[in-house]
């Protein structure tokens, strides 16, 4: 790695492929080399980096956990692949944990130089972008819960996800259909039906006559 410049490793990565000579140079110039040992974290769910991270060689293991510290493993990370790149488009944190499985050589790219690299913040091109966020984000989420919750605790999160805040209230506008719910959590209509029930009958949510749903109590969804 040692004896490449960092234009040619960024002409090796299949990200940069399409950039001209000079954006590639330029990228070439902003990134800096960094090497993680073996089980370091490269990003921390929940917090942020302000980068972007290609791995040019290793293997990390992108993943999420519960406050009880049951992993899911979402994805293994190969030399070309990055990570970092929605958090510096949305801004936000990020979605899961990247840890290196073996020692790993990547490349850092800032949220400065990154920026650059986008189309303007302005044009329906970003806009897309951060939409595409929005829905990995969400399917991040939606296997986190799959696989470490149980029926109740996805149908709670369900409806968490689903609520509005209305005057320090959450409500759910509309009839919540049980059979949609359970298509979403991955659980038979009748076990939701049996859920629904005991939130009620535990005055955590009330339905209305218009079929509305308040949620009148902090739901068991962790």
């Amino acid at each position: 790695m040692a004896m490449l410049s960092n234009l040619d490793l960024i002409r090796r990565v299949p990200l940069f492929s399409l950039l001209t000579t000079d954006q590639a140079q330029s990228v070439a110039d902003s990134v800096v080399k960094r090497r993680f040992k073996r089980g370091e974290l490269i990003v921390e769910q929940g917090t942020k980096s302000n980068a972007l991270f290609i791995l040019l060689n290793g293997r990390a293991r992108v993943l999420t956990a519960d406050n009880r510290g049951r992993e899911v493993i979402l994805a293994v990370l190969q030399p070309g692949d990055y990570v970092g790149e929605m958090s510096l488009i949305d801004n936000e944190p990020h979605s899961a944990t990247v840890r290196a499985e073996v020692q790993t050589d990547m490349l850092v790219l800032g949220r400065q130089e990154f920026a650059r690299c986008l189309p303007e913040s302005s044009s329906m091109a970003y806009g897309i972008l951060r939409g595409l966020v929005a829905r990995l984000r969400n399917a991040d989420r939606q296997i986190e819960s799959l696989a470490l919750l149980d029926v109740y605790g996805r149908v709670a999160r369900t409806l968490l996800d689903m609520a509005e805040d209305e005057k320090g209230l959450k409500i759910i506008r509309g009839k919540v259909s049980r059979q949609d719910m359970a298509k979403v959590v991955g659980a038979s209509r009748e076990m939701v039906s049996r859920v629904m029930k005991d939130l009620e009958d535990k005055g955590v949510i009330e339905t209305l006559e218009n079929g509305s749903v308040v949620i009148k109590e902090r739901l068991p969804h962790d």
